[in-house]
């Protein structure tokens, strides 16, 4: 496998892994100290989209159907699958008790002293007053989402460039060479 998929598989996983350790975090009492800066979320956004799309890109461009990739996973070393495997699984279970237990609050906010969130109850959508502590657990609802979706995104950029590399390099592998 070439280098750059090694880099660009590496620097996808290790990004999602610290999202999902935020997301992590969120569990904790209290709130995020740097969650509610937008500039946390312009970094995830930039650095997402490339590094994403990239991914699909070069998953594309090898043209492999499913039953290939998911047998350059398997040619993949054992950490490296284990290491994928572990952080998706970890995210998606986030987000699956994130989701059970958020109801249907979302997007708080505090004006004049007031604690409010949009309810998206089918009937009932609308803004509502709220407690201190429903708002506590919505926004941290909220920061979990927001670390969790990229991160499973960051994760996914990861697997599809490492097996594609392994793609290119088994097919490269197969080729006969130019200078026997």
């Amino acid at each position: 496998m070439g280098w750059t998929f090694k880099l660009h598989g590496g620097i996808a996983a290790a990004l999602g892994a610290t999202l999902l350790v935020l997301a992590a975090l969120t569990w904790l009492p209290g709130t995020l100290p740097m969650s509610g800066s937008r500039w946390l979320i312009v970094v995830i956004v930039v650095l997402l989209f490339p590094i994403f799309i990239s991914a699909l890109v070069r998953m594309f461009l090898a043209r492999a159907d499913r039953h290939s990739v998911w047998l350059a996973f398997r040619c993949l070393s054992g950490k490296a699958q284990m290491g994928l495997a572990a952080l998706a699984v970890s995210g998606v279970v986030m987000m699956v008790f994130s989701t059970a237990g958020e109801g249907n609050l979302q997007a708080a906010e505090v004006k004049d002293g007031r604690y409010f969130a949009f309810d998206t109850t089918p009937q009932a959508r609308g803004t509502v007053e709220i407690t201190q502590s429903q708002y506590q657990a919505v926004l941290e609802g909220d920061q979990r989402s927001m670390f969790a979706i990229p991160g499973l995104l960051f994760i996914g950029a990861a697997y599809a460039a490492l097996t594609t590399g392994e793609l290119r390099r088994a097919d490269r592998g197969s080729m006969p060479s130019r200078f026997a």
